[in-house]
């Protein structure tokens, strides 16, 4: 089989200079969802017909299973079709497929294809309350279809009709190659109608077959920010619903947002307002709080999450404290039981099992042992203007409030660094270390005061 996807239009009611079919649906173009959906039927040819924006559509879903055909012209969807057609294999049928209509599901596209098979026309077409704007299927008094009619060229009683065209059909590409070569534009487009080779088909005595989604949601497109946002809470509420079969727990499904995949073991639980991108696993009893962000990250079994924390590219253990207000970078990995709490930010380090930072510390660029606690205004300088350093940290060090570790430096296993310390050499095993200081009181001093105007 092969598929084509139409994704040239312009979507001028958009109002964007980005292309219509790279707007974002859960964080990915909507054309990606619908390559997405293509590649689980195993097509033995996919093209993508590009026009408005080519560029930009090529280097965003551009792969080595994806072709491109280049429609210059905007002159209908019939001549989109038509663009493709030298790409195609012509010994097996043709699905073809819209860029912006991004939820169609591969089980509704096989009932379709099954009912097609490799010799009938099919169309899949859905009943609406109001089919205002679509084009209307028109059936015989046998229920046989005889044509699909836009909405502009339909007469009153077939603008009645509730059954409407999605646009998505199956064909013989050796005579679809034919019916698209002989498509005129007398219509009050002007343009070349993919939904008029339903009538050559029936000229030609091919038999047409219809099929219907499981929901209408299936079969919408996106042609505004309006629908785009539509679609986008039907998108969620979708993967909320599947998230609460498989046995999460949500405070509240309508405000989760997943733009990726989210994995969960048993007994997780997500408070509200939680965004999760790219590919995040959740162990056993994970607990995440209100208004967390979490991208590409691995939290373990028992791991609680506070609210207003964010995780990017990091990896937490099993039992792990994070938050509230939190931050794991990219290469942040926690061990078991590790603490780390409130604006407390780790990047591209190592916490062993059981290390606790709990306040208004950074770390970046370290590796720190087991058992460390690391006091509340501690700094790992890792960066002196042109290149990092790491920080190594050996386990059961103290380190007390407002520390700064200024990198490369190496601290021993059982150090104690007493507060408001700057640790610049390397400290061996089980030493104290501390800046000498001096601590001078006067009496008689008088506070300033302000003064009257």
């Amino acid at each position: 089989m092969n598929i084509v996807i139409l994704a040239a239009g312009m979507g001028k009611r958009m109002r964007s200079a980005l292309p219509k079919v790279l707007h974002p649906l859960a964080g990915r173009p909507l054309l990606a969802h619908v390559i997405d959906t293509a590649r689980t039927l195993s097509p033995t040819r996919l093209v993508v017909v590009i026009g408005h924006g080519a560029e930009k559509v090529r280097e965003a879903v551009g792969a080595p299973d994806v072709q491109f055909a280049v429609q210059e012209q905007q002159l209908g969807t019939g001549h989109a079709v038509q663009q493709a057609l030298p790409l195609l294999d012509s010994s097996v049928p043709t699905l073809v497929l819209y860029g912006d209509v991004p939820l169609t599901r591969a089980s509704t596209l096989k009932r379709l294809l099954d009912a097609a098979s490799s010799e009938r026309y099919g169309v899949l077409t859905v009943t609406v309350d109001d089919p205002t704007g679509y084009g209307r299927i028109v059936r015989d008094a046998g229920g046989a279809v005889r044509k699909i009619v836009e909405q502009k060229d339909a007469s009153e009683a077939e603008r009645r009709i509730t059954e409407i065209n999605t646009g998505i059909v199956v064909s013989p590409t050796r005579t679809l190659e034919q019916w698209l070569a002989s498509l005129k534009n007398d219509n009050a487009q002007g343009e070349f109608y993919l939904t008029d080779v339903v009538e050559r088909a029936i000229e030609a005595g091919v038999e047409v077959v219809t099929a219907q989604p499981d929901a209408e949601w299936e079969t919408l497109g996106v042609n505004s920010k309006v629908q785009l946002a539509e679609l986008e809470r039907i998108h969620q509420r979708n993967v909320a619903y599947a998230l609460l079969e498989a046995g999460v727990t949500l405070a509240d499904p309508a405000r989760i947002d997943v733009r990726g995949t989210l994995e969960c073991g048993a007994d997780v639980s997500i408070d509200v307002n939680c965004v999760f991108e790219g590919r995040v696993t959740l162990g056993d009893n994970v607990s995440i709080g209100p208004n967390c962000v979490i991208r590409d990250a691995s939290i373990g079994a028992g791991t609680r999450v506070d609210a207003y924390t964010h995780i990017e590219g990091g990896t937490a253990g099993a039992n792990v404290v994070l938050g509230p207000y939190a931050r794991l970078r990219p290469g942040a990995v926690l061990g078991d039981e590790a603490h780390v709490g409130n604006f407390v930010e780790v990047k591209n380090a190592v916490m062993g099992r059981g290390s606790k930072a709990n306040h208004l510390t950074y770390i970046g660029d370290s590796d720190i042992g087991a058992r460390v606690n690391v006091g509340a205004g501690t700094i790992t300088c890792n960066y002196d203007g042109a290149n990092k350093h790491r920080t190594v940290i050996g386990d059961d060090v103290f380190i007390g409030s407002d520390t700064q570790l200024v990198a490369p430096v190496r601290v021993g296993r059982g150090v104690t660094i007493a507060a408001g310390t700057t640790v610049w050499k390397d400290v061996g095993e089980g030493e104290l270390v501390l800046n000498e200081k001096h601590q001078v009181s006067k009496t008689g001093y008088i506070r300033p005061t302000k003064k009257k105007v």
